[in-house]
């Protein structure tokens, strides 16, 4: 399914993704290499959330950049497909394998202001992330490792340890709660 049509089908959760959602169908629609990093004022990325079956723990990592601990994902760079994106990002980043999609379709969508930064020893300008996230289940008891060029630790956290361990407010309140309680219903 293209992600047109998956954004198209999908059922806002909250007042945030009723109003990114119509955003990112336009962005996705007239926006100039939306796929595409070249596209410095914004581009789609894909995250994904991974939980184990019984769905009581959650891989996270420690992102150098956010200086956070955090959910997988990164840049599309041309890919349509953001599911296998998602999957791609949380395999390099965490190290995780046998991950299953509980579904082929979004878990959640938002919109996701980036500061700008040192990336690479290259500065990167503010930009936004159109950002779409899938759920995923793998095995608690499979090691994780890090990405040393991207998170400095990789971990499965309890839903409230995840949440406690965010240095960023707006993404637990916001992002990450959400999620937990979304996952909770797939």
């Amino acid at each position: 399914m293209t992600l047109e049509r998956q954004l198209l089908s999908y059922e806002p959760f909250n007042e945030q993704e009723a109003r990114d959602l119509p955003l990112m169908l336009d962005f996705l629609r007239r926006g100039e290499r939306p796929f595409e990093r070249a596209n410095e004022a914004g581009h789609f990325t894909a995250s994904a959330w991974v939980t184990n079956p019984a769905r009581d723990r959650v891989v996270m990592i420690w992102h150098n950049v956010y200086r956070s601990w955090a959910w997988t994902g990164g840049h599309a760079d041309g890919e349509t497909d953001l599911l296998a994106v998602a999957r791609r990002e949380a395999e390099e980043e965490s190290g995780v394998s046998g991950l299953r999609p509980v579904a082929e379709t979004p878990l959640s969508v938002e919109i996701l202001t980036v500061d700008g930064h040192e990336k690479r020893g290259r500065y990167v300008s503010s930009h936004l992330h159109y950002n779409v996230t899938y759920l995923f289940e793998a095995d608690e008891t499979r090691t994780l490792r890090a990405k040393p060029d991207e998170n400095s630790g990789a971990a499965w956290f309890t839903p409230q340890e995840a949440l406690e361990a965010c240095s960023e407010p707006w993404m637990a309140e916001r992002i990450y709660k959400k999620l937990l309680a979304r996952m909770k219903k797939a």
